[in-house]
């Protein structure tokens, strides 16, 4: 294992599982990242390794044919994943989220029928809140689910779905005012359904349509879409939970577990940006010795490795926290801020190291210059997880005058 970022007090299982998940790292996805992400071509060879390996299923329960590991065992799973090519982390982290809310609020029912297929990686899973109209605005959303009977007929367009194409099952938050009265707060009027389709583009189900991938500066090999929904019908029993006007909880539990995970990104990209910063500074030759020789280098490196390790450190603590059964949207707002920013300036300084090579694509530190920004403004921007923390500690610190 590398000296940076060790995580203290794992179990032997933990420990064997990141062994296992860093040999494959360094095995089957470092050599061919680079090429896949120039090509924009979906790592399939990858990803049925990381199915065969069980992660698909690692945090799903035990009785459902899943690892049972916790958040944190996922987090540095997660990690290793980032370090050797982020599309691939986030390929399994929307599958996660929408396990990790079937088991926290589904039916019995819901559980039964999709996380056994999820944990084998027959089911991929999507989760999708945004919309072309909003950002962070959750209470904006405009998509809406009309009773009909035993069903709902869903209409809107939604956006920013990663793994839009390649899921089979796609949990999706809209408004549905049946049985809230008009004045209802908005995030009190919002239902997560979770809807069943055939991978791929085009009309994938009657209704229900993905258009072709969106094209992205970074970030790229994953399928990042819409989603368009045009008299969609869905069962009754397909709202999750099977009780109307949770969604918006609903999918906040899952971001606020979808934070650690960007926060684990962004330390593990930000690793392999230490990584490779280091090792060209020790090769490269300028004024008759290496780069890593003169003081503005090792300054450099100094910033760079204590940003990992800070970062590394936090993410720990969310996860940790989230495991214990605490409360943790302080800890994984911090995490993921702190994280997400760090691994933009640690990339940078790799950047800057290696001068102009860095700006060829021949290089791996290029790619990593595109994906790191996509950390910055996933899973909510750097404004957003600083109004949770400061409303956060505001309640923490109330003065009472």
């Amino acid at each position: 294992m590398a000296r940076l970022a060790q995580t203290h007090g794992l179990t032997d299982v933990q420990r064997e599982i990141l062994s296992t998940v860093r040999d494959f790292v360094d095995k089957e996805i470092i050599p061919v990242a680079t090429e896949l992400e120039h090509r924009d071509e979906y790592p399939q060879a990858i990803v049925d390794g990381l199915k065969e390996l069980g992660l698909f299923g690692l945090m799903i329960p035990e009785e459902y044919g899943g690892l049972g590991e916790s958040l944190l065992t996922y987090a540095l799973c997660v990690e290793e994943i980032a370090r050797g090519w982020m599309s691939v982390s986030g390929i399994i982290n929307t599958h996660f989220i929408v396990a990790y809310m079937l088991k926290q609020h589904g039916t019995q029912e819901q559980k039964d029928h999709f996380l056994p297929r999820m944990a084998a990686g027959d089911i991929r899973g999507a989760f999708s809140m945004s919309e072309p109209g909003l950002g962070s605005d959750v209470s904006a959303i405009t998509s809406k689910a009309v009773k009909d009977g035993d069903e709902y007929v869903l209409t809107g367009q939604k956006m920013w779905l990663t793994n839009g194409g390649t899921s089979s099952l796609v949990a999706v938050l809209v408004r549905s005012d049946e049985g809230h009265p008009e004045g209802t707060a908005p995030h009190r009027s919002m239902t997560t359904f979770l809807v069943e389709k055939e991978p791929g583009f085009g009309e994938v189900r009657p209704g229900l349509t993905i258009p072709g991938k969106i094209d992205k500066m970074g970030y790229k090999g994953v399928d990042t879409t819409e989603l368009i929904m045009d008299g969609l019908r869905i069962p009754a029993d397909r709202v999750l939970g099977g009780v109307t006007g949770r969604g918006f909880y609903q999918m906040m539990d899952g971001v606020e577990v979808g934070r650690v995970n960007v926060a684990a990104r962004g330390c593990g990209v930000a690793q392999r940006a230490f990584e490779l910063g280091v090792r060209y500074a020790q090769q490269r030759h300028t004024f008759g010795k290496p780069i890593a020789q003169h003081q503005a280098i090792q300054f450099k490196l100094a910033e760079m490795a204590t940003k990992v390790e800070a970062a590394h450190a936090m993410m720990v603590n969310a996860a940790r926290k989230k495991d214990s059964g605490e409360r943790n949207d302080l800890e994984a707002g911090m995490a993921k801020y702190l994280a997400s920013e760090y691994c933009k300036e640690v990339v940078e300084d790799a950047f800057r190291i290696h001068g102009g090579y860095g700006f060829s694509k021949e290089y791996e530190i290029e790619r990593l210059y595109r994906e790191a920004p996509m950390l910055l403004i996933g899973e909510g921007t750097a404004e957003i997880q600083k109004m949770i923390i400061g409303r956060r500690l505001l309640e923490e610190y109330r003065f009472q005058g």
